[in-house]
Formats: structure tokens, C-alpha cells, sequence
């Protein structure tokens, strides 16, 4: 084969992808130094750089970006050969899965999902991982999660992704809030006070925005918290707002605790739950079964009236 084999076509693509011999080698779970010997070699066997000195980081040459559609066809036509075998043999391994959500999301796809890995694949363990400010694809990249489930982080190009549910934000209040009886329009809310759950300690998003562009409103916010668990027992001694997903509001007994909700009367965008993952897993058999596993339980778990 002309001094290349299968593996060397494998660090070839991976080299090129990430124009960078420390990520490579990170990714593909191999030292530096031998991550720089297989790039030496390449550069031998193909006579060209493969990546060349741009200011302080590399960058692929014209020559591997012009093969890398072909290079990434070879691999992806060699995994395929295996594809059938790695299937069949789900009942005898033991894989980590590390996924990176939300508590909402590990609330009501967590068990779901596990059962059903676990019916192909019982020794299978299920790692959520926790959320950080970190973006999330640099965990996708660096390979230290294998799936992102979320709404609101934005991916890098590369990432794959595809779309588990829609939902809407509704208000939670009091069941004998004023609100109810006044009639819910945009001046009648912003008369009272709020609660922001953010992680990250965000006071305003979307209902802010439409309420400044579109009505010229502003409401004000009296505490941010990061999670509603910590406050919507507390709501019924108050006049506050608190706005939460239906996909909450679908798991919490309103009436024991003297709750209700309304919708708001703006036109506010769905939140639109994604899962991601790098390209490089694209082919991989047992990823593939993970995502198609989890798409599957989501469409069962989550509500039909918050699917897209």
C-alpha cells in the first residue's frame, strides 16, 4: 500500500481536522511524540507538509485539505466493515457513556435513557457530567464527553447536532395571584416582580428583549437563582413570577402546591433542545446506537406537545 495502512489514514484525517498534533494526539488517546512521528511519516510517504507553520499555530496545506474528503470516505468505508460486528456484540461490552446536561434534562431522560441502553447493553454505565461555564464543544472536541444535551449553548461549525424537542417558557404563580383575575397582557406583567433561573447568573433573556422592542415594557427581576428547585415550593407566599419550560412545569404537582401558570402573551421563540456530537464519531457503530437510543427515548419521555 505503498508504506500506509488503515491507522496511518486514521491519523491523517485526525492531523487535518484539527491542524494540531497536541489535539490530535488528545483525541485519538495517544502521546505527543508519537503523534509527531506518525506526522513525520506522512509527510514521507506523501511527500508534503500536511500541516505547515501559520504565525503561532499550524494549519493544513493545500494538498491535505484537497484529500481529506477522500482520506475521511476511505475511513469511514473501512469502519463500516466492522459496523455489523460491534452491534452484534453489545451484550458483552461495557462501555462509559459520559453525556453533559442540564438537571432538567437528566431529570427526565436519565432513567429512561439507561433502561434502554441497558436492554442492548447491560453492562453499559451512564456518566452525566456536570455543567460548567466551559463551551460545550470544547469537551466534544477534546473527547471527554460523548454526547452535549442542551438548548441555549452555541456548537462550533464542525459539530453535529440534532433536535430532540421544542418548548415554551409559561409563568408560574400563586393559584389566587392578582394576575389571573386582571387579565394577563404585557402591562399587567411587568406591575409585579420576577424570579431568573440562570446557571450562569443571567438577569434578562427573551421576554426582556420583546418586551422593550415590542411594547417598549421593562419588567424587573428581584432574584436570579440557578435552578427552580430552590424556589417554586416558595411561590405560593408570593406575588413574584417565576418563568419556567413546560417540560418543568410537566413534572411538578401545581395543585398540591398551590400553584398555577399562564402563558405569556408574546411571541417568544421555542427553546429548542439539542443533542450534539464531533464529526469524528459520526461512524462509530456503538455512538451511532447511543444517539439513536436517546432520540428515540426522547420522543417517548418528553411530551408530545413539546416535540417538534
Amino acid at each position: 500500500m505503498r508504506g500506509y495502512d488503515l491507522d496511518l489514514l486514521r491519523y491523517l484525517q485526525v492531523l487535518i481536522e484539527e491542524e494540531s498534533v497536541s489535539v490530535s494526539a488528545r483525541r485519538l488517546k495517544i502521546s505527543e511524540p508519537a503523534m509527531s512521528r506518525h506526522l513525520a511519516k506522512l509527510r514521507t510517504v506523501f511527500r508534503d507538509p500536511i500541516l505547515v507553520q501559520s504565525g503561532r499555530r499550524m494549519t493544513a496545506s493545500s494538498f491535505a485539505l484537497g484529500i481529506l474528503d477522500r482520506v475521511q470516505e476511505v475511513v469511514r468505508a473501512a469502519d463500516g466493515l466492522i459496523e455489523t460486528r460491534a452491534l452484534a456484540d453489545l451484550h458483552n461490552l461495557t462501555p462509559t457513556f459520559r453525556i453533559r446536561a442540564n438537571d432538567l434534562i437528566i431529570a427526565a431522560l436519565g432513567l429512561p435513557l439507561l433502561r434502554a441502553l441497558r436492554r442492548d447493553c447491560p453492562q453499559c454505565e451512564l456518566v452525566f457530567a456536570p455543567e460548567v461555564d466551559d463551551p460545550a464543544s470544547d469537551p466534544l472536541r477534546h473527547d471527554s464527553i460523548d454526547l452535549y444535551i442542551g438548548a441555549t449553548d452555541v456548537m462550533k461549525p464542525e459539530i453535529r447536532r440534532q433536535t430532540l424537542s421544542r418548548d415554551t417558557m409559561q409563568a408560574v404563580v400563586r393559584k389566587d395571584h392578582p394576575i389571573l383575575t386582571e387579565g394577563v397582557t404585557p402591562e399587567t406583567m411587568v406591575r409585579y416582580e420576577y424570579i431568573s433561573v440562570s446557571r450562569r447568573g443571567r438577569a434578562h433573556g427573551p421576554i426582556d428583549t420583546i418586551l422593550r422592542d415590542q411594547y417598549g415594557l421593562t419588567r424587573r427581576i428581584a432574584m436570579v437563582v440557578p435552578n427552580y428547585h430552590c424556589m417554586v415550593e416558595s411561590m405560593k407566599d408570593t406575588d413574584l413570577i417565576l418563568p419556567l419550560p413546560g417540560l418543568v412545569l410537566d413534572n411538578i404537582s401545581l395543585e398540591a402546591l398551590g400553584l398555577a401558570t399562564f402563558e405569556f402573551p408574546l411571541p417568544l421563540p421555542y427553546i429548542v433542545a439539542f443533542q450534539a456530537w464531533h464529526p469524528r464519531r459520526d461512524t462509530d457503530p456503538v455512538h451511532r446506537w447511543l444517539r439513536e437510543t436517546l432520540f428515540r427515548i426522547a420522543h417517548t419521555a418528553l411530551p408530545d406537545s413539546h416535540m417538534s
